[in-house]
């Protein structure tokens, strides 16, 4: 009888060297097709940078191999980050076991560097019922262990969910270099301007805490057209350039600018402190814009300290058509059926 193959449950991208950096791509949201964006930054980091890149996806252990951002509760071949030098992390909600999670923390004791995308401010939430030791790292979460107050998104990247401040699926996201930002490396070959997404501002509290500093502040961009549901963009354009005065809640949205891009440094109650960035832009359809994708790989080089380049290399590897945002039925993925080894 054959041998059934085990389908594969990560992707690895191989680096340049022999001792090549490693960076850990872990995927696992429901809304900005993750599953999409890191494998295609997997492929930029390493094959215009060296970099060897694992990509982490969510998947129902009853069907491994298929991807299944709807499942939050396993995301397999964690443990590499025990050997990992640095993390990019785009999940949401996520419930994970405790021997799961413990790789996060092993992680995050390290004090090693890491980015965060989007939704990675909400990275994970636990129900009450849920029996788990890593409650605190929770959206929100207000138990007493007072120092994860607001959970991992607040202690490790500086924010929690707060809200969105841009109306959502209609208003763009725009790019400025923050003031005290002009000569930090990470806007190193990106204009003013020059980052544009589809994916809306997230609301932030100001200031962010700590030793945050912002990178880039975000415009909420009108959108010139109609909203079109069937469009990768809902109707929005990178050529819009309306500012907004308020969102689909009447709040001004362009008198005090919201950080899209930060930088922080972060340390857990008894870990090693460490370099944190994040980007509330990075969605599979935002990381079309040369730009976004040229935030987020300077932002790797920053973090691991290492030269940023003047002009990073941030060509799109392959065939990459993103789909657009927005939640899907558990319906869709199976029928979708989207195995792992078709993301390489």
């Amino acid at each position: 009888m054959p041998l059934v193959e085990t389908p594969k449950q990560w992707l690895v991208f191989e680096g340049s060297k022999e001792n090549a950096k490693h960076i850990v791509l872990v995927s696992g949201d429901e809304e900005y097709r993750s599953e999409e964006a890191l494998p295609q930054l997997a492929k930029i980091l390493s094959k215009h940078h060296g970099f060897k890149c694992t990509v982490l996806f969510a998947q129902n252990p009853d069907k491994p191999g298929i991807v299944n951002p709807n499942y939050v509760k396993n995301i397999p071949g964690l443990e590499a980050l025990d050997s990992a030098d640095m993390m990019i992390i785009f999940t949401r909600f996520r419930a994970l076991p405790d021997e799961q999670m413990q790789h996060f923390q092993n992680f995050l004791l390290a004090g090693k560097p890491l980015i965060g995308i989007r939704t990675a401010t909400h990275a994970f939430n636990f129900e009450k019922e849920d029996v788990t030791n890593f409650a605190h790292y929770s959206n929100g979460y207000t138990g007493n262990q007072l120092e994860w107050t607001d959970g991992f998104g607040r202690l490790v990247l500086g924010e929690k969910w707060h809200t969105h401040h841009g109306h959502h699926k209609h208003q763009s996201t725009r790019g400025v270099i923050a003031e005290s930002a002009v000569s930090h490396s990470i806007t190193n070959g990106i204009g003013n301007g020059d980052v544009w997404g589809p994916t809306d501002v997230y609301g932030v509290r100001l200031p962010l805490p700590g030793d945050s500093e912002p990178i880039l502040l975000g415009q909420v961009i009108n959108s010139n057209g109609d909203f079109d549901e069937n469009d990768l963009f809902y109707g929005m354009k990178p050529s819009d350039n309306e500012l907004a005065t308020k969102n689909n809640e009447g709040l001004n949205v362009n008198d005090i600018l919201m950080p899209i891009a930060w930088t922080k440094t972060y340390q857990i109650p008894g870990g090693k402190k460490g370099k944190a960035f994040t980007s509330t832009i990075g969605a599979a359809t935002d990381i079309l814009n040369e730009s976004v994708r040229r935030l987020l790989i300077n932002g790797v080089f920053w973090t691991m300290d290492l030269p940023v380049p003047e002009m990073a290399n941030v060509s799109l590897v392959g065939n990459y058509k993103p789909s657009a945002f927005g939640f899907k039925k558990n319906e869709y993925w199976q029928d979708k059926n989207l195995e792992i080894i078709s993301l390489k």
